[in-house]
């Protein structure tokens, strides 16, 4: 049985996704018992996460025997690969996404991250993908570049699922919300069912602590030093803010009437990097109701093993989340140069595990072919 952090959590409101996958866990079983152990309801992936897997023993073996067999160019074969674990993963959380009405029980694949620059190219994959792993509980992972926005609106518009990644800054957030809403409403016009398109929101988190510590050691006055790792929770906490002013509006209402559903924030980059850090607190400081908090399994274990959930600490948080921000600009941090930086970076380390995973790929697929 989940432990009683686990419970607190979704007595909460919230949902316990797992941000790891691997054919070894699916076909072992230990997906499916994570979800009865460990209260998991989702399920997240990324190119980092793919290449590790794939790295790690012969699991794929017979499957790349295929593809080189068959004459696969190594992006087929990363396709077909990635997709394979996706669908299988669909399956064995099929019943949470029965039993929650297709709130979760969800599995995410992303775009190819080489594509995060090019609109058209976004759309396309998301419905190549989307129709290959053809399960009802599959999110199509965009990233919320400038040039994703207008994807997820044309991707939300076709009724597809999906999970906005790599969001840093508040004012992107807002513009991912309004690319969501839009999209739903040229769905509406299309005569599609509302009720079948969900949708999260990715906000990152660890990561703006890790960038915006290193600025403030750098600064080293007292003031600065006393700002680090508040950062990132603040950013968060005023993230929800936005999500709930937003999903409060007479456009969203008009929406909701026709049975829309609302995009969950989502708090990914869980993982706390600083050792200084309570390895639980972007789990534990970040409880509001109708968020995801998708965790590597190290972070669930230690919120398993010692997270102390004490109810929703985001809610009345608002105004001192403000002060923290204003505070990091009077020490001459700039949120603007920060977030920008982070999502560059962002797009760079998925491209290039993307590119690492093809290179290991592409070796496997010519050791087939001998």
């Amino acid at each position: 049985m989940p432990s009683t952090a686990i419970k607190d959590l979704a007595d909460n409101g919230v949902s316990i996704w797992l941000d790891d996958l691997s054919r070894d866990r699916i076909r072992s079983g230990a997906l499916k018992e994570s979800l009865s152990t460990h209260g998991v309801v989702g399920v997240t992936t990324n190119p980092s996460i793919f290449q590790a897997a794939l790295s790690d023993g012969e699991a794929y073996a017979d499957q790349v025997g295929e593809l080189a067999a068959d004459g696969k160019t190594v992006d087929e074969a990363v396709f077909a690969l990635t997709t394979t674990d996706v669908r299988e993963a669909c399956d064995v959380l099929r019943p949470v996404f029965d039993a929650t009405n297709g709130v979760d029980g969800r599995v995410s694949i992303e775009v190819d991250p080489r594509l995060a620059g090019d609109t058209a190219a976004t759309v396309a994959q998301a419905k190549e993908l989307w129709a290959a792993v053809d399960r009802p509980n599959l999110f199509i992972k965009i990233p919320a570049t400038v040039e994703g926005l207008p994807a997820i609106t044309e991707v939300i518009a076709e009724g597809i699922s999906v999970n906005v990644t790599l969001i840093f800054s508040l004012d992107r957030y807002r513009g991912v919300m309004n690319a969501y809403l839009m999209g739903l409403e040229h769905a509406h016009e299309k005569g599609r069912d509302l009720s079948t398109i969900h949708s999260v929101a990715s906000f990152f988190v660890s990561r703006v602590d890790s960038e915006i510590d290193t600025r403030l050691e750098q600064i080293g006055t007292d003031e600065a030093l006393a700002l680090r790792g508040r950062a990132a929770v603040a950013n968060a906490r005023l993230a929800y803010q936005a999500y709930e002013e937003v999903f409060s509006t007479p456009r969203w209402q008009g929406l909701a009437d026709e049975g829309a559903n609302k995009q969950r924030p989502l708090w990914a980059s869980t993982g706390v990097k600083n050792p200084d850090y309570s390895d639980t607190m972007y789990v534990t400081e970040l409880v509001a109701p109708n968020t995801v908090n998708t965790m590597p399994e190290k972070t669930l274990l230690a919120v398993e093993d010692h997270g102390e959930v004490t109810g929703d600490t985001v809610t009345g948080g608002y105004a001192e989340a403000g002060e923290v921000l204003d505070a990091l600009a009077r020490v001459g941090v700039s949120y603007g140069d920060v977030t920008t930086q982070l999502e560059k970076e962002g797009v760079s380390k998925f491209e290039a595990a993307w590119d690492e995973l093809l290179g290991g790929v592409e070796a496997e697929l010519k050791k087939a072919s001998k």
